[in-house]
């Protein structure tokens, strides 16, 4: 029997549960944030949506009043209670609000991935038998979150002529380690899609090709593409050390600068580090450097007393006045300033314990086992670049999922 519900506490568990899921989706990429962080994190949100099971159908009935917002949050409680009723009514709520304002797919995605896979039974067999190509993608999308093989399913969206669709399957082709689909993958390194080629490419490599998919990722690197980051985070992995350095070369000519810094740190050469400390002296590009510098060397800026305070004057992303037309956000709030000073004279002091032509990674060489010890200790940037590390490691590697539940992730890597 379900306890008498408290409606302003009901509501407010409501209102938190969507509003730190929120907050969860932002940390899963967060530099702040380690894998005890999101934990904890997932541990708040798992103890309101909690407190919402517990009253029922009042519960459930303040969720479904909330979709009227029309906010992935919502969407993201309401599908996990529905999912755990098994009811079919509130299910085809839920389902109809998506259908009806797709946009809100994290949300619904999130909450297949949330939930203990025996929820999942029926439903996303259903999804991915549909004649509707959208629900086709959620049931791929579903499986890819669960890391579960959709098989032939996976198949058949790839050679799907709908682009969406097409699209998840190859990035979950690649998420998966279906290095048996390569060929198949190969074939849409010509699409007319702009989405479609650069998962291809995307998918290909991380199935260990190294020919035509390079060049079709060189290009969203090139040109001017939200893809550009996705194209080198992968390029400057599986590039050798002369081509990596020409692609950032070209990347300086093209004055990518910040592309370029964040390059460095994803190739992890020691030989960039002097470069990087003297862009640290540019208020704009400061921080990100220095993030650069942690990811190849290892020291933590805070920790380790090598930061400033933000220098007087700097303003980065929206001010207060009015009339000021930068309404982004600074894309570097939760980096440290770095004192160049003091990181100068750390890397005179300890640049010795680096070679020439390595490439590193927190501060050790890039090998399976140091890897694994990121993904258990890392912060949550460093810890999305050891995945993907570890997965181009091998041909059928299954990428981790450093956004899953911590508490899942902690159980996996034995932490």
């Amino acid at each position: 029997m379900n306890p008498q519900p408290i409606p302003h506490i009901v509501d407010q568990h409501a209102e938190e549960a969507a509003f730190l899921w929120l907050l969860r989706s932002n940390a899963v990429s967060a530099i702040h944030y380690d894998l005890d962080d999101l934990a904890e994190l997932d541990n708040r949100v798992e103890a309101h949506i909690d407190g919402l099971r517990v009253t029922g159908d009042y519960g459930w009935k303040v969720c479904e009043a909330n979709l009227e917002f029309k906010e992935a949050g919502e969407l993201f409680i309401s599908t996990v209670l529905a999912l755990e009723s098994n009811n079919a009514e509130k299910l085809k709520i839920v389902y109809e609000v998506l259908k009806a304002n797709t946009e809100l797919q994290n949300g619904f995605v999130s909450a297949l991935g949330w939930v203990n896979p025996k929820f999942l039974e029926g439903k996303v067999s259903g999804f991915l038998a549909s004649k509707s190509s959208f629900w086709r993608q959620i049931g791929i999308a579903a499986c890819t979150v669960q890391r579960v093989d959709p098989g032939d399913h996976l198949k058949r969206g790839i050679q799907s002529k709908n682009h969406g669709l097409c699209s998840q399957s190859l990035r979950a082709a690649g998420k998966l380690g279906r290095d048996d689909l390569l060929e198949l993958i190969k074939k849409q390194l010509t699409s007319k899609d702009e989405n479609v080629r650069f998962w291809s490419a995307w998918s290909a490599i991380l199935c260990a090709d190294r020919s035509e998919s390079l060049s079709a990722m060189l290009a969203f690197a090139k040109l001017e593409s939200s893809y550009g980051l996705q194209a080198i985070n992968l390029l400057l992995r599986v590039y050798d050390s002369k081509k990596a350095k020409e692609l950032l070369a070209l990347l300086k000519d093209q004055n990518k600068m910040r592309l370029v810094i964040q390059g460095m740190g994803i190739r992890g050469e020691a030989d960039y580090i002097p470069w990087l400390i003297d862009q640290m002296s540019i208020p704009e590009l400061s921080r990100l450097a220095g993030e650069s510098f942690t990811l190849i060397t290892g020291v933590d800026l805070a920790y380790d007393d090598l930061e400033i305070d933000q220098p007087e004057g700097f303003e980065a992303g929206p001010t207060e006045d009015p009339e000021d037309e930068n309404t982004d956000l600074d894309e570097d709030e939760d980096l440290p300033w770095p004192d160049i000073e003091l990181v100068r004279a750390w890397w005179e002091t300890n640049r010795n314990q680096f070679s020439s032509g390595v490439r590193y990674l927190m501060g050790k060489e890039i090998t399976h086992q140091n890897c694994v010890s990121i993904l258990k200790t890392g912060m949550q940037r460093q810890r999305k670049a050891a995945a993907m590390e570890l997965a181009l490691m091998t041909a059928d590697g299954v990428l981790f999922e450093t956004s899953a539940i911590g508490s899942r992730q902690q159980q996996l890597l034995n932490v």
